[in-house]
């Protein structure tokens, strides 16, 4: 059993109905062991929760930034990279209630299970009290990210869209060229990104290089 008074002063909140951060802890392997809820559907609605807070903090931090670079750095700060630095922070792979297998694996110390973990809190937070204590909280842990988001470097789309597609549970990322145009000197290159083989966006550039990442670009506002 967790110490959940221990946790609660870690994580700086104090839950009124405790079964809310018993479940967010309760990953799915450990759940089937013992006939519990899993952490699955607070995980699903915390990463609605998470894209709020973050989308808001964004738009009205970098408000000169366009809608795909604020889409970029909101990317680069909730992947599950991002999230699993953020539960680091309060030792939540700690606290993670994990069946045998799932422990014995490593899974405590897998980003795709802190992260999803991560989520599931912030949605225990939402729900135990309101939004506006749960961005407090996400905002007040997540402080230096975001001073920090605007000095990320803001042309690798590429790495972007494969960190949103990985996130969301889709498959593989693909580049297609379409057409290749023009003399030597002033070539024209469209090239397709695709998931799953189906084309997403288009981008047009001066090397293949250059109309990859200008397609994953235009696919950041589509997915």
């Amino acid at each position: 059993m967790i110490d959940t008074e221990v946790f609660e002063a870690k994580i700086g909140y104090c839950f009124k109905n405790r079964r809310y951060l018993e479940t967010a802890l309760t990953h799915s392997s450990y759940a089937n062991e013992h006939k519990l809820k899993s952490n699955e559907r607070l995980e699903f609605l915390g990463d609605s929760v998470l894209s709020l807070i973050v989308s808001e903090s964004l738009f009205l931090r970098f408000f000169e930034d366009n809608e795909g670079d604020l889409s970029k750095i909101r990317a680069s700060l909730v992947c599950e990279k991002g999230l699993f630095e953020l539960a680091k922070k309060i030792d939540l792979q700690k606290y993670i209630k994990l069946g045998k297998g799932e422990e014995s694996t490593g899974g405590r110390n897998r980003a795709s299970v802190v992260s999803d973990a991560f989520e599931a809190l912030l949605a225990a937070i939402f729900l135990d009290s309101n939004f506006e204590s749960a961005k407090s909280w996400l905002l007040s842990l997540m402080d230096d990210e975001l001073k920090n988001a605007g000095n990320k470097p803001s042309n690798d789309y590429k790495t972007i869209i494969q960190e949103i597609t990985q996130k969301g549970g889709r498959g593989k990322v693909s580049y297609s060229l379409i057409s290749e145009s023009g003399p030597d000197h002033n070539k024209k290159f469209v090239c397709a990104v695709l998931v799953d083989g189906e084309v997403i966006a288009e981008g047009a550039g001066r090397s293949k290089k250059e109309a990859e990442q200008i397609a994953a670009k235009n696919a950041i506002k589509l997915l």
